[in-house]
């Protein structure tokens, strides 16, 4: 067999040995007999196995950039009868850049648990190595779906989070840090899901609805740990009654997350609202094993100065954050993330880690 597919590639003025086409059919082979004790991470195992050897073989090429792409090509017109599509020419293309982009198995091995091949792909156009392995490892850990991968690199989560970062090059990830609130807060918060577009017009009470209406997006948009507990949570005083837009419970940090919702840029008078209700908050409704209330300010916009001379300044339960009620293009998001990263250090320069 060997020989014949030698000779026939050598008639398309290609030497591609024998032994690559044998070698890849064995890992295929190895791959399959193991399916059935994991079949997420053998099959992403194997295809890294695919990968290795197909850059073994290019490196042995004296031309190289067109030697690989015709061996990728004819490697794939032996493998598709044998084994199907699933080792197509474009999907060798990935095998191959999988490798090329994690050449160590082992780091491999300890993120793949949980995920399927469809995670790895999405990851592989992460052109960030240390957001590559973040996002592998928070997949793996949450349990994101493939959707939720998608969401969270397409809105640059992994940029964001490190925005709400005092110390921006920590690479920790969640779990090492879960009563942390800046590790909850994304700043901006992207809300294209609400249908808004760019200069859209809205009441207060509209985007409250919008929110509400795509209650299942909002949560995945926020993170890990979050629960729906109330709209408009009403709160009695002994001379007044107050409304809360928006009331959640987090899980991983144990303590209640208020958000009061503006259709306006930051403003003093809005500090100082949140920051009554989370006193009230934490002073009515609180129980005994949850931490501190937290407020978050969804706005517009935001402003550094209000940040470094409002109650904002060094407060560990209050936080503001910019919304987009649209999905920003790729720059305009990187940019809007420093812009924010700024503000986030006016607003919590004193916490501590």
């Amino acid at each position: 067999m060997g020989k014949e597919i030698e000779h026939k590639h050598e008639q398309r003025g290609l030497v591609m040995t024998g032994s690559l086409v044998s070698d890849v059919c064995n890992i295929i082979e190895q791959g399959r007999q193991q399916a059935y004790a994991s079949v997420g991470q053998i099959a992403i195992t194997t295809f890294w196995n695919v990968g290795r050897r197909i850059v073994e073989e290019e490196q042995h090429g004296e031309a190289r950039a067109a030697y690989g792409t015709q061996l990728i090509k004819n490697l794939a017109d032996s493998l598709i009868p044998m084994y199907g599509t699933s080792y197509s020419k474009r999907n060798l293309d990935y095998y191959k850049k999988f490798y090329l982009l994690f050449p160590n198995i082992e780091i491999v091995n300890t993120r793949v648990h949980n995920l399927e091949w469809s995670h790895i792909r999405r990851v592989l156009s992460v052109t960030n190595p240390d957001a590559r392995l973040w996002y592998l490892e928070c997949a793996s850990r949450q349990m994101w779906s493939v959707r939720e991968l998608d969401r969270n690199i397409s809105t640059q989560y992994f940029e964001r989070r490190l925005a709400a970062q005092l110390e921006p090059d920590t690479k920790e990830l969640p779990e090492s840090l879960d009563k942390n609130p800046l590790e909850y807060i994304k700043n901006p918060v992207v809300a294209e899901f609400m249908g808004f577009h760019r200069n859209s017009i809205y009441s207060e009470t509209e985007l409250e609805q919008a929110l509400i209406d795509n209650l299942e997006k909002f949560i995945l948009e926020l993170g890990r740990g979050f629960a729906f507990v109330k709209r408009q949570q009403h709160i009695v005083t002994d001379t007044s009654d107050f409304y809360i837009d928006l009331v959640f419970y987090n899980f991983k940090m144990k303590r209640f997350v208020i958000f009061e919702l503006k259709t306006h840029r930051l403003t003093h008078q809005d500090i100082g609202q949140l920051d009554m209700y989370v006193r009230m908050y934490d002073d009515l409704m609180k129980g005994e094993g949850d931490l501190p209330t937290i407020g978050v300010l969804l706005c517009t916009d935001t402003d550094n100065t209000i940040a470094r001379y409002s109650v904002l300044h060094e407060s560990e339960q209050i936080f503001a954050a910019k919304y987009m009620a649209y999905m920003p293009t790729e720059e305009e998001l990187r940019r809007e993330i420093e812009q924010q990263k700024q503000f986030f250090i006016e607003q919590h320069s004193g916490i501590s880690k």
